[in-house]
């Protein structure tokens, strides 16, 4: 699959099939945490695969009772470590967030090729999260996402672009507002 086509036809998947995972396709999604751009290439991150099944629904109970995301095989935990982060990105602030949510998006994008859903879930209680999966006191849980084979097959298919904002509504040229007409860029 082309990365444009991963791109527009991933989407964010809220019900999942008990299939496990082949042990190729879980190495393939390691390598694409793994070889994720970080700033200064720092790799600020950690990432948790969550399979126990139990454990699975206490996450998704600590997701604010998001219970469909036990469902999947797994739940995968992105964490990050803000002092071993590029400490002045923006001249304000350290890098880790970013940086895991990068090699999430990658993550995310090389399960579409593989047939697989996932969903950036962000709304948990990190404190409880941490907590469940021994997270150490210097990393902070970014974002869960869970990682399965979608329960209706056919989700893969691409946007129409027609709920998407219109180009000129999130593209400038030089300057913001700046109309872009989507000509070559010189």
């Amino acid at each position: 699959m082309e990365v444009l086509q991963a791109i527009t036809t991933r989407r964010s998947v809220r019900a999942y099939a008990s299939r496990p995972l082949p042990a190729d396709v879980v190495q393939r999604m390691c390598c694409a945490l793994r070889f994720a751009p970080s700033a200064c290439n720092y790799q600020p991150w950690h990432f948790i695969f969550v399979t126990d099944p139990e454990l699975r629904r206490e996450v998704a109970q600590a997701s604010y009772g998001q219970t469909w995301m036990a469902e999947a095989p797994v739940i995968v935990a992105a964490c990050g470590f803000p002092r071993q982060a590029y400490q002045t990105m923006g001249g304000r602030y350290d890098s880790a967030a970013i940086d895991v949510a990068i090699a999430l998006d990658h993550l995310t994008l090389a399960a579409v090729s593989e047939g697989l859903g996932t969903c950036w879930v962000g709304a948990f209680d990190e404190d409880r999260v941490t907590r469940l999966l021994k997270v150490p006191a210097e990393a902070r849980v970014v974002a869960l996402t869970p990682l399965g084979y979608p329960a209706s097959p056919g989700l893969n298919h691409p946007l129409d672009g027609s709920q998407r904002k219109s180009p000129h509504q999130i593209f400038s040229v030089n300057h913001y507002g700046n109309r872009f007409t989507g000509e070559r860029l010189d």
